[in-house]
């Protein structure tokens, strides 16, 4: 395998850093912190570049809180600063590893993504009969920082980077517990091994591909499975069957052993294609899909946050409308009309305070 080295001038490049800090910045413009690192763009990327060059940068402290959406996550949002130097880092080392992930695996990928990823599906439930619904239990707090580093140093040689991606690594924050015991641990293991990357980080979205790539391999390879799709920690297999997925599902979960991930047990499953497959929040079948009940009970009360923003002047006007057409973006490429005409239809958006810029 190619391991790629000299890759630090090409992340500390100033032309890189100011793509980074412009891909940063992004939808941002109205945030305070993204707001002051801009104005102050050039002396600010400069400083950066200076910190990375002498090997004094360090990440700092994250801000973190909890959604419910369905299911409670934390999420950890780093320091402006901090994800220019993510934008950077991914520009220039990302491609190396996209280059040889498998075709079907659609998560934060350019080119591919979540609609990507259902099409891919639905062809898959057109053509068999059985489908294997599995995802890794506690994803993100499982990551084992060993286990990552070992895997992005098998493509990089170049020390600067890959001192800059473990202090990264080291510095994530304190995740969901999910201690767990591997073969070979000894009593103290899961308290000594570091485990657990912030969701949020687009650095973390980049290393939740680099840990499950080989699955992928290994299910399109070794095994050879004719329908494979994965999208993060949630993948589905196909096939006329049922008791080869069955074993399928073993062999996956032995699999995973070395890499210290689980899939969990609950939600990893067979099913009748002709039942409907979840996946991505809709349930597929041979000739439509359905959006997920949960799905629209959140928009509703999405909806209802909305109207309570608009009517105190919270929002203005066009990020009412980019909220709401993002919602219907996605859930048109099911058959939702019924249920899109009956959201829509006793909604009303007035304000009782001056309304004021978006």
């Amino acid at each position: 395998m190619k391991r790629h080295a000299g890759l630090f001038d090409r992340i500390t490049d100033f032309d890189n850093l100011l793509a980074a800090g412009q891909a940063a910045y992004r939808g941002k413009r109205l945030r305070s912190e993204p707001a002051r690192f801009h104005y102050h763009l050039e002396p600010n990327l400069l400083q950066l570049r200076r910190e990375l060059l002498a090997g004094t940068y360090q990440p700092g402290a994250y801000r973190s809180f909890w959604i419910h959406d369905p299911k409670r996550r934390l999420i950890s949002a780093a320091p402006f600063r901090d994800r220019v130097v993510h934008h950077a880092l991914c520009r220039v080392i990302e491609p190396i590893f996209d280059r040889t992930f498998i075709f079907d695996s659609y998560a934060n990928r350019q080119g591919k993504g979540t609609h990507r990823a259902l099409e891919r599906a639905t062809h898959a439930c057109r053509r068999f009969g059985y489908a294997l619904k599995a995802d890794v239990e506690k994803f993100f707090p499982s990551i084992d920082h060993c286990v990552l580093f070992s895997l992005l140093s098998r493509k990089l040689k170049c020390r600067r980077t890959l001192d800059l991606l473990a202090r990264i690594i080291a510095n994530s924050n304190a995740q969901e517990p999910a201690a767990r015991y591997f073969p070979g641990d000894d009593l103290f293991a899961p308290q000594r091994r570091r485990r657990g990357i912030p969701i949020g980080n687009l650095t973390s979205q980049f290393f939740a591909n680099v840990m499950l790539d080989p699955l992928d391999h290994h299910v399109k390879e070794r095994m050879q499975w004719p329908a494979y799709v994965r999208f993060a920690d949630d993948f589905l297999l196909f096939a006329n069957d049922k008791n080869s997925l069955h074993c399928a599902l073993d062999e996956l979960r032995e699999f995973l052993v070395p890499y210290r991930l689980v899939l969990q047990p609950r939600k990893s499953v067979v099913l009748r294609v002709a039942d409907g497959v979840p996946f991505l929040g809709w349930r597929l079948f041979p000739d439509h899909r359905r959006v997920r009940r949960s799905t629209g009970v959140r928009f509703q009360r999405r909806l209802a946050e909305l109207q309570r923003d608009y009517a105190a002047g919270r929002i203005g006007r066009e990020a009412l409308t980019a909220s709401v057409m993002s919602w219907i973006g996605h859930v048109k490429y099911g058959d939702t009309w019924g249920l899109r005409r009956k959201l829509f239809a006793s909604v009303r958006f007035a304000h009782t305070r001056p309304e004021r810029a978006a």
